[in-house]
């Protein structure tokens, strides 16, 4: 039997990057012909496995694996949008949940939290923006694990601060979560993907996780 393609739901607060995400996906840009930049709609994008290798090579080298691919659907992120974003979680198999370094968790990541746990669809977490974080030197389309290494101390500093940060207050509400390079054993832990979806830094990690 011919396994297919999993089905990835984006979810996450408005304006964390989850359309931009997608763009660096699929080389559009989506969310320019968007009415005031939000997502109205559920929009899927194939991305298919040669893609993925392609992307991934810096990490994986030759490593295959036995899926044809992903199929993203992009989840409108305003709060106005809460059914559609509902049946995006409940149809996915897995999801990525972006949150923006700098803003942490605000409503609608709660609430897609919430719509994750009650569908018990798996999940790693996008941590989106840090090529914002004071200090740091953005490469584009960058495996993250590569670059963070070529750092100063000090951009390495403000990006675990607000990494922790986050990793806390979900904490608080019961999940355990790490950055996914330091997570032994995915089942009992959320994978945190730091990255940029504006330039591309990570996109090679979070496809790869």
């Amino acid at each position: 039997m011919t396994t297919r393609q999993p089905i990835v739901s984006v979810l996450g607060h408005v304006d964390h990057g989850k359309t931009s995400l997608l763009d660096r996906v699929r080389g559009s840009a989506v969310v320019q012909r968007e009415a005031g930049l939000i997502t109205q709609h559920i929009g899927a994008t194939e991305v298919p496995i040669e893609h993925i290798y392609k992307v991934c090579r810096p990490l994986i080298g030759n490593k295959r694996f036995n899926v044809p691919g992903l199929l993203f659907i992009d989840t409108p992120g305003h709060q106005s949008f809460t059914s559609l974003r509902a049946r995006g979680g409940a149809l996915a198999d897995l999801a990525v949940l972006v949150i923006d370094i700098n803003e942490g968790l605000k409503p609608q990541t709660i609430e897609s939290i919430q719509i994750l746990k009650r569908f018990k669809t798996p999940f790693i977490i996008a941590m989106n923006k840090i090529d914002l974080i004071d200090g740091w030197e953005t490469k584009e389309n960058a495996p993250f694990v590569l670059n963070y290494r070529d750092q100063t101390d000090e951009a390495k500093a403000n990006l675990d601060d607000r990494m922790y940060k986050i990793i806390g207050d979900l904490y608080e509400r019961g999940y355990s979560a790490d950055r996914y390079d330091r997570i032994e054993d995915f089942t009992k832990a959320i994978a945190i993907v730091p990255m940029s979806a504006r330039n591309g830094e990570g996109l090679p990690d979070l496809l790869l996780v």
